[in-house]
């Protein structure tokens, strides 16, 4: 950061500017930033709720648009013109110098723990606390994997405050403020006290940082949750919206028309029954769900005789040297589909095998909606600090289909991607080894340590 910036931060406090930051209720990445400016003074108006801020309305105004491209919240605007929209950024320039650390080594670590909470705790958080709120739908295979991943990042954080009160340095800093917002519906959903007993390190730092009085200003009183929350499937099937059945054409007229009209009438009378509850949902995340179906990113693309659903099916239920990657050769569309080789760029950096692994996990999660158009089987080579990763992918169309969408487009910068030729030899060997986790894998020469499925 720059000596001007840096100088211009520190003086928001005394300034009293008025400072925006929209966001709808409760949601957790605002409350970083609104932690940070009880710590730093400085003066944040918080605009949630009508008629301030609407969401689904006023984030997609053009005015707003103008400002922050996106229409995503948090977005922070000052009375000077300038704007910051992502909750990270917005959280540094709301912050104080000890917050943000005041040397650069703790500046470097406080950035550490920010990227820690965004790569390795958003992403397991998030696929099993979803499902328990009605936000996102149940996979048990998703879920029981999540918290594998969550337990790992407990294990890191608990070693860490072992001999520690904060993340950083002796006082609260912005890596405490980010990592207990990314962790806040975890203790209040799902972290029974039987979960997080082997983490009393961990559950110590929690507790101590959320009743401070900046963070009970923004969070109130923060109760850890007793009983492991579950997916409730009623609770999912309220909260999707509405599909409303096409009115059949009706024969007969004057007269026919009339109980249409009644039937219109009384649709119009339950539709203000029905608004405040959408109203009253103001749980983590639950304002995405009023959000808009993104267009189709392979809706140019010709149909596929090629049935990716079936395939998965026969991968995870039947055998697979024998069953599945016999039916997918069978099947393989190879004008529809391709098949990619990838390779992590930075092998060099990865360390501990388990921390690689969690790189691989991290990545599919953030790759959620490309599902249904794509299967990768991704494999870890080697060992403590000798390893790397790589792995066959197959998508739907003959490009990378990560340039397709701006939210696919977070690691897979991170490795080298190799189209294959599918009826070549190299091809049906790789695709037989990366699909079965076995095999000699000449190309890599290191041991075969553990492999993910993308599916």
């Amino acid at each position: 950061m720059t000596p001007c910036l840096a100088a211009l931060c520190a003086t928001l406090p005394r300034l009293g500017k008025a400072l925006t930051l929209y966001t709808y209720p409760d949601n957790w990445r605002a409350f970083k930033a609104q932690i940070a400016a009880q710590y730093s003074g400085a003066r944040l108006k918080v605009a949630s709720n009508p008629p301030a801020f609407t969401f689904g309305q006023t984030n997609r105004a053009p005015a707003f648009l103008n400002n922050f491209p996106l229409g995503k919240v948090p977005a922070y605007q000052g009375d000077d013109g300038f704007c910051l929209f992502e909750s990270n950024a917005i959280a540094h320039y709301l912050s104080n110098d000890a917050l943000r650390g005041a040397t650069p080594q703790a500046a470097a670590q406080v950035l550490q723990w920010v990227s820690f909470a965004d790569a390795e705790i958003i992403p397991p958080a998030s696929a099993w606390v979803f499902p328990t709120l009605g936000i996102m739908q149940f996979n048990k295979q998703a879920t029981e994997q999540a918290k594998e991943e969550v337990k790992k990042v407990l294990a890191v954080l608990n070693q860490h405050l072992n001999t520690r009160t904060f993340l950083v340095g002796e006082r609260v800093s912005l890596a405490d403020i980010s990592v207990v917002c990314s962790m806040l519906w975890l203790y209040k959903q799902v972290l029974e006290p039987s979960f997080r007993q082997p983490y009393p390190n961990v559950t110590r730092w929690f507790v101590t940082c959320v009743n401070q009085p900046q963070f009970k200003a923004v969070l109130g009183e923060v109760r850890l949750c007793e009983k492991m929350a579950q997916f409730d499937a009623k609770k999912f099937a309220e909260m999707q919206p509405k599909k409303e059945t096409p009115q059949k054409k009706e024969k007969g007229g004057k007269e026919a028309a009339k109980p249409q009209e009644k039937k219109e009438k009384k649709k119009e009378e339950k539709k203000p029954a029905a608004a405040p509850a959408a109203e009253e949902m103001d749980e983590c995340e639950a304002a995405l769900a009023a959000e808009p179906k993104a267009k189709d990113p392979f809706a140019h693309l010709p149909k596929s005789t090629f049935v990716m659903d079936e395939f998965k099916r026969k991968y995870s239920n039947e055998d697979t040297l024998t069953v599945a990657i016999p039916h997918f050769w069978e099947h393989f569309d190879t004008e529809g589909y391709s098949i990619w080789y990838s390779q992590y760029k930075y092998s060099n950096e990865l360390a501990a095998t388990f921390m690689s692994c969690n790189l691989i996990t991290g990545m599919f999660q953030r790759l959620d909606k490309l599902r249904k158009n794509a299967f990768a089987s991704v494999i870890l080579f080697g060992t403590n600090n000798d390893s790397c990763i790589s792995g066959i992918w197959i998508f739907r169309g003959q490009d990378l289909a990560f340039t397709l969408s701006e939210d696919w487009q977070i690691d897979y910068e991170s490795y080298d991607w190799r189209k294959m030729d599918p009826n070549s030899e190299e091809c049906k060997t790789m695709v037989k080894e990366y699909f079965s986790w076995e095999g000699e894998f000449k190309h890599v020469g290191k041991p075969f340590n553990q492999g993910k499925i993308f599916k």
